[in-house]
């Protein structure tokens, strides 16, 4: 989109060298668009576009802004009627690319905008500041930063970003960006990339996996339409990244905060890759499938098939050397540690691999074999060898793993062990060995 020239080019120059110096007397990074603070600069609706400031911060704006107006040279223009509403406006705004998205039909309504009393702004038309918010995100965009906005054309509804009952997941996350930036400003390039500069999780979530994944044959632009095709198409997948990005910060004491699971966590993106890489499988792109999941298993070392079915709140805690086959099945609220091998037994084809049922934890080391299932809540010990079923809220411990308490009256768990991540319990109940 080309961009209309300023109708004075020194006003321009003067608005260029005023706003780094109201970023840099404002450290909450406003963001103003340039134009629309040419046609109407009031201060009340640059605050407006900023919520989140403090009483002090946005009288401070206000007083800035409007000794700003005052220095622009702007020629003042009469309000545009209803008959004559084309020959009102400003020169610079006919044949603008933007021109269409504004409806001239006369109004039935009378509309009264309150304006404040600064020199030169008489006459000119909130409407007409609306002309120049931009399309897409920019340093200088005018829409607020705290703002959710998904980059699909279709409409949905807002309550499928939010769920009622639970925080939200990607708001938290860029509070905690600019938290770390404030902590520690060599990271603010880092998390503006990243973060800051995205208008939603699914379009974080692609951009990050996209410059993970991506080598010289295979560009990161061409990824991230890819990522971001499926994420904004499936919002299903979305939601799962959410509960993953919730387990991880729930049940891992190494995870300060939902940006260092996003930003850091290799399972977690180990995770999310593969939901896009499934999602292809499903619709029968198995090719660029497993190309995913090659590069996966060469960047995070886990390796986990397309055609696997994962479940929502999965925590792969450090999850070096995760291998999971085509069949396998991975219920929800599933905890699985590192070096753990859901497998076959042999050469056998169709239906091989394990399915592990809800709330299931696993320790690390472990191996799971063969077209079995893991009972919902059971516990699998670290180092075991796992190839027949284990019955719900069991554990199953050893080479090969035996149930504690016996086959015949197991221990029965009480708690969920894949949310407590207790590795340890009733060992007393069936192990001799001594410290």
């Amino acid at each position: 989109m080309s961009r209309k020239k300023l109708p004075n080019s020194s006003t321009g120059e003067k608005i260029a060298m005023i706003l780094p110096n109201i970023g840099t007397r404002f450290p909450e990074k406003i963001v103003v668009s340039m134009r629309s603070l040419v046609v109407a600069p009031s201060s009340s609706c640059v605050c407006k576009a900023s919520p989140g400031f403090s009483l002090k911060t946005r009288f401070s704006i206000h007083n800035h802004l409007r000794s700003l107006r005052a220095s622009l040279p702007l020629p003042p223009s009469p309000l545009p009627s209803p008959s004559s509403s084309s020959q009102t406006k400003p020169p610079w705004l006919h044949h603008s690319d933007m021109a269409a998205c504004v409806n001239d039909a006369p109004r039935t309504e009378n509309r009264k905008f309150t304006r404040d009393s600064c020199p030169g702004e008489r006459g000119y038309s909130l409407r007409f500041a609306n002309l120049f918010r931009p399309r897409i995100s920019s340093p200088l965009s005018s829409v607020p930063v705290l703002q959710n906005r998904g980059k699909t054309t279709h409409i949905r509804k807002v309550v499928d970003d939010l769920d009622e009952d639970k925080e939200d997941v990607w708001l938290r996350m860029r509070e905690e960006a600019r938290s770390d930036v404030s902590h520690e400003p060599i990271l603010s390039n880092y998390y503006e990339s990243s973060i800051l500069s995205q208008d939603s999780l699914e379009s974080a979530l692609a951009s990050h996996l996209s410059i993970k994944l991506s080598n010289p044959s295979l560009p990161g632009g061409t990824l991230y339409e890819l990522f971001h095709g499926v994420l904004a198409e499936d919002r299903e997948i979305v939601k799962s990244v959410k509960e993953d990005l919730r387990a991880a910060h729930d049940r891992d004491p190494a995870c300060v905060s939902y940006v260092h699971c996003f930003s850091n966590f290799k399972g977690f993106l180990a995770c999310q890759a593969h939901r896009v890489a499934h999602k292809l499988w499903s619709q029968g792109r198995q090719a660029i499938a497993l190309l995913i999941q090659n590069r996966v298993s060469e960047v995070f070392a886990v390796d986990i098939h397309p055609g696997a079915k994962l479940g929502r709140g999965l925590l792969f805690d450090h999850a070096t050397g995760l291998v999971v086959g085509e069949t396998a099945v991975i219920g929800n609220n599933v905890s699985i540690l590192h070096n753990v091998t859901l497998g076959g037994t042999g050469k056998e084809s169709g239906d091989r691999h394990p399915k592990i049922g809800d709330g299931v934890l696993i320790g690390a080391g472990t191996c799971i074999l063969g077209n079995i299932r893991i009972g919902d809540g059971a516990k699998i010990g670290a180092g075991s060898v796992v190839l027949k079923d284990v019955p719900p809220r069991t554990s199953a411990v050893g080479n090969p793993a035996r149930l504690v308490g016996g086959k015949e009256n197991p221990v029965r768990l009480d708690k969920m062990p894949s949310l407590t991540m207790d590795h340890t319990s009733h060992i007393s109940e069936w192990s001799d060995y001594v410290i």
